[in-house]
């Protein structure tokens, strides 16, 4: 799994940092920025749920 952000797109909703805090993270402006773009198994499903959930569709998965 590989994720990328586009930051442009981000309203700042936040959703990414609450399901996924380990790959997600927002900046002074509640921009998302990116920690991990290849994040474990053990945070997918969280980076998933932070994708689905977030309104702007600024998060990408990338199944590898």
């Amino acid at each position: 799994m590989r994720v990328t952000v586009d930051s442009e797109r981000c309203v700042g909703a936040g959703q990414c940092a609450l399901n996924a805090p380990e790959v997600f993270d927002q900046d002074d402006d509640g921009i998302v920025t990116l920690l991990v773009q290849e994040p474990g198994a053990a945070d997918a499903e969280g980076v998933l749920a932070a994708a689905d959930l977030c309104p702007s569709g600024s998060i990408t998965v990338h199944e590898d």
